[in-house]
């Protein structure tokens, strides 16, 4: 059973109409209750990183989500915004994050980005799995659909399960234990979003 953070903020039913398909529970997670009632958790996020923190702390939902991910260890996966919240802080903002991944967020460097097109990164990239985490199981060579000016920096690199490249190599999946993120959306992401959606759902 996933539950769906429900704060205002990312598309929570393109993941229910994944789910659906797939035949697993999903619901939009709108209170504690809800969380507690789920084996695992989707933080989505679009926008701006302040707006995405204030739009979760006015949710009531931030200290039900430390207990469940940090004291109760479900499986949570970040989407985009939602997996830069998971750092301590970004170059965006001046909030701090969850602080469930030791990482912080930086802005890409445009001087460094050598003829490619400008901020945001849309579109489509390869996301190259560095691990054989369960979470990229039976993907070969993956397309995911990304739109973003910042990524994740971790401090330590066995937090990074795959990479992307756009003028620089960066995080596009992380993960800390129970906790995991993509940078890019994997409910836009046809059939390897769909699968890595499936993947998350069976993790153990």
């Amino acid at each position: 059973m996933i539950a769906l953070v429900d704060y205002g903020l990312g598309n929570i039913q393109a993941f229910a109409n994944i789910y659906r398909r797939l035949g697993i529970e999903a619901w939009a997670a709108s209170t504690a209750t809800d969380l507690r009632r789920a084996s695992r958790i989707i933080l989505p996020g679009v926008g701006s990183f302040d707006w995405a923190m204030t739009r979760l702390q006015k949710s009531g939902l931030r200290e039900a989500l430390d207990e469940e991910v940090l004291g109760a260890k479900k499986p949570v996966l970040g989407i985009c915004v939602g997996m830069q919240m998971m750092a301590r802080s970004s170059e965006e903002g001046v909030l701090p994050g969850l602080g469930w991944i030791d990482a912080t967020v930086v802005k890409f460097d445009t001087r460094l980005l050598q003829g490619e097109t400008h901020l945001p990164h849309m579109g489509w990239n390869d996301a190259g799995p560095l691990s054989t985490d369960t979470l990229f199981s039976g993907l070969d060579a993956p397309q995911y659909y990304f739109l973003h000016s910042y990524f994740m920096i971790p401090d330590r690199e066995e937090s990074i399960l795959a990479t992307s490249s756009y003028g620089v190599t960066f995080t596009s999946a992380a993960r800390s234990g129970n906790i995991y993120g993509t940078q890019f959306h994997p409910e836009k992401s046809h059939q390897w979003g769909v699968r890595l959606l499936k993947n998350f759902a069976e993790l153990c």
